[in-house]
């Protein structure tokens, strides 16, 4: 470690990121606050709220193996081998992640995930966790940051220098920044918005193959389910926001029901509280986050959703957080002062960040289109073939981005273009396959 434990840092964020971020400094030995506008989400008055269930893929578990927090995590999670499409007749189609029985992704609880990470990280003596803060911004002339206490309404002041922003795409940090004219921020909203349902447990078990990522992909929208511990699946519809199939159509529980049992008549057969959950959840909006610089020197740095929030079709939101949170970790045994570190941070992740954007919203076309399309399962079948035949060039993009952390976003999206060529090409053309791969595909790593 080169940069000084003693020096006291600022997390503002206490969800998974946050919560990670601080259980690495604190193994370090840095002495962390912790500061969460929520009340402590292991309290049960804290517990409800919407969120979309989260895949935890390679990237995340090496990142929670660094911290050690892996063994209270295992517990927490299912495993899903791949995606079980459904048709409107309510045939299935399994398409199995990976090529091994090893290469999975797995469901878990975005609440449960959290509170296990607080319960690793408030074991730490040098870590306080301070919730019912509300983060007011920075004040970069003062070298402030300001906050209110919940409890109590009164506003306080805390040194800025170090801050780590870790508080997700509704960052108060960054749009501090960006008000104050230091970085250039802007969301890219998705023109569809989500509603969580549920499919409850039948007799204490799951209705649906608790093996695999349930997709009814029907063109220009999709309805997911992921498994829960318990029996339950969290359902999850992605539909656009105006239009004639859009949740501005579906203002009646009759235009509900209509919608539904057309769309997904295997999937209403398993939802008894399909017309009251749809007519009361909440809907939630999905966008992008740019913003440029991360850093305001060695001052504060923005980190995960708050610095690159992306949508979340490709499962990779929280693994590239946590993927920040091991970069962040690694660097500081390559630098004295913050300043360095955090330049250093941005220069190393920005283009991965911006690769993972870019594939997680090819991914959500993918999901809910193009996996309906015969040439796409040709395809597939044939970068399964090829991917057993030259395993030392050839690996799918997604295999690349879920199954091989050594590999960076950047570098995925790049040889994910030529492979896609070669494939092409191959297609027409299986006898081109071992030359076009030697001539276009060095080897990996």
């Amino acid at each position: 470690m080169s940069a000084a434990p003693s020096q006291p840092i600022s997390v503002v964020g206490a969800g998974l990121a946050g919560s990670l971020l601080a259980l690495l400094l604190a193994r370090r030995g840095f002495a962390v606050t912790l500061y969460d506008r929520r009340s402590d989400p292991r309290t049960v008055q804290s517990r409800a709220g919407r969120s979309i269930n989260l895949a935890l893929a390679a990237r995340g578990i090496r990142a929670l193996e660094r911290a050690r927090a892996m063994e209270s995590i295992r517990p927490l999670l299912i495993v899903m081998r791949g995606r079980m499409l459904h048709d409107r007749t309510g045939e299935l189609e399994l398409q199995p992640y990976g090529r091994t029985e090893q290469e999975v992704i797995y469901s878990v609880d975005r609440a449960a995930l959290n509170c296990a990470l607080l319960d690793e990280v408030t074991r730490h003596p040098q870590v306080e966790c301070k919730f019912e803060q509300i983060c007011l911004g920075t004040d970069l002339g003062a070298d402030e940051l300001s906050f209110r206490d919940l409890p109590s309404g009164l506003a306080y002041e805390k040194p800025l220098t170090p801050t780590i922003a870790t508080d997700g795409a509704g960052s108060a940090v960054r749009m501090s920044l960006a008000a104050a004219h230091a970085i250039v921020a802007r969301e890219e909203p998705l023109d569809h918005d989500y509603k969580e349902l549920t499919i409850p447990a039948q007799d204490s078990r799951h209705a649906l193959d608790p093996g695999a990522l349930h997709i009814w992909p029907r063109g220009g929208f999709m309805l997911i389910a992921l498994p829960n511990i318990g029996g339950s699946f969290t359902a999850t519809l992605f539909l656009p926001r105006s239009g004639a199939a859009s949740f501005g159509a579906l203002a009646t529980p009759a235009q509900v029901r209509e919608f539904w049992t057309r769309e997904f008549p295997d999937a209403v057969a398993l939802m008894p509280d399909l017309v009251h959950e749809f007519i009361h959840h909440p809907l939630g909006q999905l966008g992008t986050v740019h913003s440029a610089p991360w850093h305001i020197g060695g001052r504060v740095l923005l980190l995960g959703d708050a610095a690159h929030a992306i949508f979340p079709f490709h499962g990779q939101g929280m693994n590239a957080a946590f993927e920040d949170c091991l970069v962040f970790d690694d660097l500081l045994d390559a630098h004295e002062e913050m300043t360095s570190l955090f330049d250093d941070f941005e220069r190393r992740r920005r283009p991965n960040a911006e690769a993972i954007a870019q594939m997680s919203l090819e991914n959500y076309e993918e999901m809910r289109a193009t996996v309906l399309d015969p040439t796409f399962k040709r395809h597939q079948e044939l970068a399964l073939e090829l991917e057993g035949r030259f395993p030392e060039r050839f690996i799918r993009r997604y295999s690349m981005v879920m199954f091989h952390p050594e590999i960076p976003y950047a570098e995925a999206l790049r040889r994910g273009a030529v492979q896609a060529q070669i494939i092409a090409a191959i297609d027409r053309d299986p006898k081109r396959a071992a030359a076009l791969i030697h001539e276009r595909l060095p080897p990996i790593g």
